[in-house]
């Protein structure tokens, strides 16, 4: 189980860091359009600060404190740094996965994140689910506006 998440997870960070780096022109990755509320810059942030909170702070106690806030606020990141921080992801989810263990996945996860108990696999599952729903939006916006941008 722990392979397959290593292995789904960074598939999928390679995966975002492979749209970001396909946007034509930087600033669209921060435009808003119509029903699109959240840019694709603000959805890095925030994959960045979910996975290196939940993983990062508490499974591999890194220290990392994140401020969600700045995660939707904050504009205009360079796209050298959404993808840095995007490898940096691939390399904590990595290493915080080499030191758990199958019993680990079986015990309760700290606090309630979603606001019931959960073991760690469960809710390692749901991390890798909410990262495929914030990738599958960046795609399209980077289909719908990057092109409007040319």
């Amino acid at each position: 189980m722990i392979e397959s998440l290593q292995s789904l997870f960074t598939r999928d960070l390679t995966k975002l860091k492979t749209e970001i780096e396909a946007y034509q022109n930087e600033e669209t990755i921060w435009k808003t359009d119509k029903n699109i509320s959240n840019s694709a810059g603000n959805l890095t942030l925030h994959l960045f600060g979910n996975l290196s909170h939940f993983v990062g702070a508490i499974l591999g106690n890194s220290g990392y404190v994140r401020n969600r806030e700045l995660e939707f606020s904050l504009k205009d990141i360079p796209k050298a740094e959404l993808i840095r921080q995007i490898e940096q992801a691939i390399e904590t989810v990595g290493l915080t996965l080499q030191t758990l263990s199958a019993e680990d996945l079986e015990k309760e996860f700290p606090g309630e994140p979603l606001g019931y108990k959960m073991t760690t696999a469960y809710f390692l599952i749901h991390l890798f689910g909410h990262l495929g729903y914030h990738l599958g939006q960046i795609n399209y916006h980077r289909r719908m506006l990057d092109e409007k941008w040319d």
